[in-house]
This record gives C-alpha cells, structure tokens and sequence, in this order.
C-alpha cells in the first residue's frame, strides 16, 4: 500500500494568490531498537543464558509472545501529521538475537500480510545480539547485501567482539539505495572510555559510504542505528563528518536531520535523568531536494505515541521498557523507534 499526501501550495503571484495541489508519495523508514529481543531456548554459543526461562530474567514463552505483540503494535502505529496511518517500507532493528526470532515477528497477525523480507547475519557479539533490515517486497528490492565486520581489540590484543554493520543495495521505487544499519559499541564502563570503539565503528562506516559513492555517485544512501552517541558527539561530527545544514557542500558529506532535534532536547532515550539521541539517520546530499521530482528527505523524528512511554513512578516519561531495574515491566522497549519519510512528486 503506497501512501499518497496531497500539499496545498500557496504561491504569491504579481496579481494576488492562486492555489495549486501537488500529490506526493510517502515512503517511510522507521530504525527500533527493540531492547533484547530473545527467543527462549539456551544457545550454547552465546550469553544468553539469563533470557531463559530458567535464567535471571526468567524469559518465558508467554513474555517472548508479549514481547512480539508489543514490537508488532509499535510497527503498525506510525501515522503522517496528519493522522493518516503509514507502513514502514524498509526497518532497520538492533538487539535481535538470531533469525528464527525475526521470522516470528513477520509472521505474527499484525504483520504477516504486509510481505516483509528479512536480511540478517549472525554477528560475533558475545552477547548474541544482531542487526538486521525488515524490506516490504512490493516497494524495495534488495540486490546486494554484506555483513562488514568491525574489529576491535584491547590494549593487551585481546579481540572484544561486537555488531557487525549491515550494508543492504536495492531499489526503491525504482531508485538505488544502500541501507546502512548499525549498532555501535555501548558506553559500558563509561563514555570516555569507550569512546575509541565508537571511533572505530564511525571508520568503518565512513569507508563503506566512501566507497559507495565512488563506485555508485548516484546512488542514495541512508544509515541507521544506535550509535551509543549523540549527534553532536566526536563519532558522528568529526570522524563520520555528519552535518546539519540540508545542502551539503561535496558529494561525500552527509546531513544528520537528527541535529535540529538533538538542539531542542529530544532524545529516544533517558538514563539518570538525562536524554540522549543515540538512534538517529544520516543522508547523502542527493536525498535533499526541494523539487522532489525523486525521492527526497522530508522529515525525520523520535515516534512516541502515550503508548509508549511509562505514566508513573521512578521511571515517569521514560520509554516504557520491557524490564526496569532488573525487574519485568511488560512494556516495549528501552528506547523510541524513530521515523524517517521520503517524498516524491506524483505525476497528474
């Protein structure tokens, strides 16, 4: 289902106003951490021992069930400004453990007949936490797809294994674009600290939009993700060279739309009462057009309907998280999803 907004368009003539209408195709692109989204049977292979029924969090069937419910409810729930419902075209998800619970989220009720692909690989991360890309079939058409791996070490040599970056070519509605999904290095044991695995990880996804754009300058690039920074963190701004000016000076710049928002103190998360923007997208300057004669950057945000956010106690206006303080709250997620919708001008 193609989503069709029609703008009214004032436009000042010498002899007064006249009025014209524009219809335009909506596309949207939604990124959720989904706060470990674990089946319940024990891997030998990874940590996940404490998401088992038997394990500290005592992850039973009945929560996993709720749990897709709950991720499923937050896909179906995006609408435009004016109240009109939309269906992502193209999600990009962290913190999934492993294909099997993907292929239970397309299947539930709420979204088995919207037709979404899924592409994923199994990262090396000790926890057995993955990145992966939802696609719907009738609106992008994936024909490449890799696995980037980040390699990181310790002072002493020792490997710390983390997510991969998943890199996802194809055609939406007819346009090339390469979707980059990420999932950063945590700021465990604080955020100086680990500050050098996020540079790291920033590197990494600076050669792979370098060298998409060499190889293809006319392809559209978008990347997601949590990238356990703010916008105007080292990472982002000097290292990924992130922008928040709309018409990029050079082919390789990339607008950051999550700046503005970062400025008037938005966030997709709260941790000891303070907001941070870790889930953002960043664009190539060939999505911002005003013409929209292609598909083109409109707007981009945090999606929090009342739904998603705790209503009372310690955690008040939190994201309404699965667990909290250890404890299970039955809620979604520790963060926001955010949103991202492209236009393009329809012809009469």
């Amino acid at each position: 289902m193609r989503t069709y907004l029609t703008l009214l368009l004032l436009i000042c003539c010498t002899r007064g106003f006249a009025q014209s209408s524009e219809r335009f195709s909506l596309r949207t692109i939604v990124f959720y951490n989904v706060e470990n989204l674990f089946d319940t049977t024990n891997d030998s292979l990874v940590w996940d021992d404490d998401r088992t029924p038997e394990g500290r969090y005592h992850w039973t069937q009945n929560r996993y069930e709720t749990k897709l419910d709950h991720i499923s409810k937050v896909l179906r729930s995006f609408k435009t400004p004016k109240g009109s419902p939309v269906i992502p075209d193209v999600i990009g998800i962290c913190e999934v453990e492993n294909r099997k619970v993907l292929e239970d989220l397309v299947a539930h009720p709420e979204l088995q007949r919207l037709g979404y692909d899924i592409i994923h690989y199994d990262s090396p991360d000790k926890r057995g936490i993955d990145v992966a890309l939802l696609c719907r079939e009738e609106s992008f058409t994936p024909t490449s797809f890799q696995s980037r791996r980040l390699l990181l070490f310790e002072d002493d040599g020792t490997r710390q294994y983390t997510r991969d970056q998943l890199v996802v070519g194809g055609y939406l509605d007819g346009e090339l674009f390469y979707f980059i999904v990420n999932h950063w290095p945590s700021r465990r044991g604080g955020a100086v600290i680990s500050n050098p695995k996020r540079i790291r990880a920033a590197l990494l996804n600076k050669r792979i939009t370098d060298s998409l754009l060499t190889l293809e300058p006319q392809a559209k690039i978008v990347g997601m993700g949590d990238f356990n920074d703010d916008p105007f963190d080292t990472s982002l701004k000097k290292t990924l060279k992130t922008g928040n000016l709309k018409r990029p000076d050079s082919l390789h710049q990339l607008y950051n739309p999550m700046d503005a928002l970062y400025k008037k103190g938005v966030g997709s998360l709260a941790h000891w009462d303070s907001w941070h923007l870790f889930d953002q997208f960043y664009i190539t300057q060939n999505l911002i057009s005003e013409s929209k004669e292609t598909l083109s950057f409109w707007k981009a945000g945090v999606w929090k309907p009342k739904f998603l956010i705790t209503r009372k106690g310690r955690y008040k206006g939190y994201p309404f998280r699965t667990y909290a303080g250890g404890r299970y709250a039955g809620g979604y997620s520790d963060h926001f999803p955010i949103y991202m919708y492209l236009l393009k001008k329809v012809s009469n």
